[in-house]
């Protein structure tokens, strides 16, 4: 199944951008986005786990708002594009290719970790061995649903596009 996820994800990194709410393209969308993700974060300068990752547009949004940001990703070319990003953007993030769902981190590493996609959050909130890099106590947790947000996702939306940040 891994594999299967993989290879899809990768066949989609080219083009996984063009969506509003991928990219982050739009300027309305990116401030949609900072206006719902950055007041959910701690303080900055903080470490945050952006799990699922893609091709990195969050982890480059919080790296711009002051915080230290590791992004992991099960597609090889999801996480060279999140690469590409950050050194465009000028930001310093570390991405690594591995599974979100048993992310590659000591527990207690970072202060918060995120999530958007609706598989992954639902994992995480029925499982919180799912995020153990996170620091009890810190941050804010929270979780968005897109639907109903067209701003957030630069159109109407109805399917599982969330937010989590524990």
């Amino acid at each position: 199944m891994t594999s299967e996820v993989r290879e899809f994800w990768d066949r989609h990194a080219a083009t996984f951008d063009e969506e509003p709410d991928h990219g982050l393209l739009d300027p309305a969308v990116r401030e949609a986005w900072t206006r719902l993700l950055v007041p959910l974060m701690p303080k900055p300068e903080t470490r945050v786990v952006d799990l699922g990752c893609g091709t990195g547009s969050l982890s480059v949004l919080l790296a711009q708002a002051g915080h230290r940001v590791s992004g992991v990703d099960l597609s090889g070319r999801m996480v060279a594009a999140a690469r590409a990003k950050a050194k465009a953007a000028g930001v310093e993030a570390e991405f690594t290719e591995g599974d979100a769902a048993k992310p590659p981190y000591e527990p207690g590493t970072a202060d918060t970790a995120g999530a958007r996609r609706g598989a992954l959050v639902d994992g995480c909130r029925a499982d919180r061995r799912r995020v153990p890099a996170a620091r009890p106590g810190h941050g804010k947790r929270g979780r968005g649903h897109a639907a109903g947000r067209p701003r957030v996702v630069g159109r109407e939306i109805d399917d599982e596009r969330y937010l989590l940040v524990s």
